[in-house]
């Protein structure tokens, strides 16, 4: 589904990230890594373990904003199964995020990879199914 040896983010593949050597896949008892929901802020990748159901809440984007990032990356899943509602979206920017980009997570490990490699204050949320 994606593939970068340049990094940060190397490999995508259904619910498996490779991120800087290190594999994050499964949930609950045979996860591997931070598993399959993730969230990269500051460039240090973390289990993105409010991501619940298919609808995304702002209870499930709360903690991103501790990193005051400028742009957030949505990987809403591999097919795009998980909506972002524009309420969401209005509550990032209202909480300082000033770019927010919803994308396949296939295409949002390749924006989060160009930008980061930039330089840009980039975050990442990423749902690894659907």
């Amino acid at each position: 589904m994606f593939d970068d040896p340049r990094g940060p983010i190397e490999k995508y593949l259904w619910g498996s990230f490779v991120i800087n050597g290190e594999e994050h896949s499964g949930s609950g008892d045979d996860r591997k890594g931070k598993g399959k929901d993730i969230m990269i802020t500051a460039g240090v990748v973390r289990r993105w373990k409010e991501r619940q159901g298919h609808v995304l809440t702002e209870s499930m984007v709360e903690r991103v904003l501790e990193s005051g990032c400028d742009i957030l990356i949505i990987g809403n899943g591999a097919e795009g199964a998980l909506e972002v509602p524009d309420s969401v979206i209005d509550y990032l920017n209202d909480n300082g995020v000033a770019r927010v980009m919803v994308l396949k997570t296939p295409d949002a490990c390749r924006a989060y990879n160009e930008l980061f490699r930039k330089g840009m204050d980039v975050a990442l949320l990423a749902h690894g199914t659907c």
